[in-house]
């Protein structure tokens, strides 16, 4: 029995979750390099966790940091599909996106 749970862990793949953070008011530039490095982990097969951290005074630009994720999530369609739509946790919007060919082996 151990035997056989031991091989089942080691058969198992360990999903690993990059995060990249953005503020309300990221850079064009900036924004595209986090693209990049985004559209990169989704080619290896991890999961891509973006949010917006809003600090103090700059949770009144709530939309703007909804917008700069949808418009992220646009711009990764090819490489992966939106496993989470933008939601507000505390000081943070997140987003998750799954690599389009993980999303097809779980369908």
């Amino acid at each position: 029995m151990k035997k056989k749970q031991k091989e089942i862990k080691a058969n198992s793949t360990k999903i690993v979750v990059k995060e990249i953070r953005f503020g309300p008011h990221t850079d064009e530039h900036d924004y595209n390099f986090k693209l990049k490095h985004a559209q990169k982990f989704l080619q290896e097969g991890a999961k891509v966790k973006a949010y917006v951290f809003f600090k103090g005074r700059t949770i009144v630009y709530k939309e703007d940091g909804e917008i700069l994720l949808l418009k992220f999530a646009n711009d990764l369609e090819e490489y992966g599909k939106v496993e989470m739509m933008p939601k507000l946790e505390g000081k943070r919007m997140t987003i998750m996106v799954t690599p389009k060919a993980v999303a097809k082996k779980k369908n």
